[in-house]
C-alpha cells in the first residue's frame, strides 16, 4: 500500500463525518429556501405528500454528493501537497 493511500486513511474519515455535518446543514437551509418549512419530510411521514417526500430526497442526496466529492477532493488534493503523491 502507497504511503499516500495509508495518509489518508485517517484524514479520510475525518473528512467522511465532517461532510456528513456541512451536508446535513446545507440541506436544511436549502430546504428551508425551497418549502418555507424548518424540518423536512421523512419517507415513513404519512402526513406529507409524495412530492414532498421525493423532492426532499432528491434535494438531500444531489448536496450530500456534491459535499461529499467536493471534501474528499480537497483531502486528496492536501493529501498530494503533503506526500508528493495522490492517495489513489
Amino acid at each position: 500500500m502507497k504511503g499516500s493511500k495509508i495518509a489518508y486513511k485517517p484524514v479520510g474519515f475525518a473528512l467522511g463525518a465532517v461532510s456528513g455535518m456541512i451536508a446535513g446543514a446545507a440541506f436544511k437551509q436549502a430546504w428551508k429556501l425551497i418549502e418555507g418549512e424548518g424540518d423536512a419530510p421523512d419517507a415513513l411521514d404519512q402526513d406529507r405528500p409524495w412530492r414532498q417526500i421525493l423532492l426532499a430526497a432528491a434535494v438531500q442526496g444531489a448536496i450530500f454528493s456534491v459535499v461529499k466529492a467536493t471534501v474528499e477532493r480537497s483531502g486528496a488534493k492536501a493529501t498530494r501537497h503533503v506526500t508528493g503523491t495522490w492517495p489513489a
